[in-house]
């Protein structure tokens, strides 16, 4: 059995900015900061990392604030998701319409997104129901801690001992790689985000993509062109 683990932002979706406009209008309202997380690099971190960075920056009690951060920043989200800047990745669709239907492989989400605001992100798009769990970063703040945990709660499901040589990390930032290799899995590099396909080969991905049109190369990568018709 493949366990299928896909990052979010990047990699599934474009939010059209909601997560970071989320953050700076939960920082604005909290501490009356304007645009808090300019110049704050957030490709392939956890919320939680952005979230402390951001409290550290100013000077902000960290354990004292983290959760009122974190509700607010998401009480933003569901409205700030609602924007027409937001677009669904190129071959998604067609790619989870695919993978959905194959008996040996699983879907989830393994994404630095807090749970909730996971689901919030993927709800306009009708993307929720591919995946039934996943580990996110309301579960560790530590990326690279993030799959064991996705592994036990698909196990738990299905009542089935998963290898980890047969997890795939599919995401658009090294930090997306780098989680993967460091657990023994593979990855899918994919140049949606803001890395390019060289910048993932360098950080290890086994296979690095454009964008996911290509559904008869990723199958040939999964070794399954033989068992279903891609098309």
């Amino acid at each position: 059995m493949y366990l299928l683990l896909f990052d979010i932002d990047g990699t599934l979706i474009d939010s059209g900015e909601a997560g970071t406009r989320s953050l700076n209008l939960a920082f604005k309202e909290l501490f009356s900061i304007e645009n808090a997380f300019y110049e704050i690099s957030m490709a392939g971190k956890t919320d939680i990392q952005i979230i402390k960075e951001g409290l550290r920056k100013y000077g902000i009690p960290i354990n004292k604030n983290t959760d009122s951060v974190i509700g607010t920043y998401l009480k933003h989200l569901k409205i700030e998701i609602n924007n027409d800047s937001k677009h669904i990745k190129p071959g998604i669709y067609e790619l989870l319409e695919i993978l959905k239907l194959v008996n040996n492989i699983k879907l989830g989400l393994l994404t630095g997104n807090l749970e909730h605001g996971a689901r919030i992100k993927l709800q306009p798009f009708r993307l929720n129901g591919y995946f039934p769990t996943g580990a996110f970063g309301s579960d560790d703040e530590d990326r690279d801690r993030l799959l064991p945990i996705a592994i036990k709660r698909f196990e738990k499901i299905y009542q089935k001992e998963i290898a980890v040589s047969k997890c795939i990390v599919i995401g658009d930032t090294p930090k997306d790689v780098n989680c993967a290799k460091i657990n023994g899995a593979l990855c899918v590099g994919v140049a949606t985000g803001p890395y390019s396909i060289s910048d993932l080969i360098e950080a290890g991905a086994d296979i690095v993509f454009n964008d996911l049109t290509d559904h008869k190369k990723f199958f040939e990568f999964l070794n399954l062109q033989r068992k279903i018709d891609p098309l």
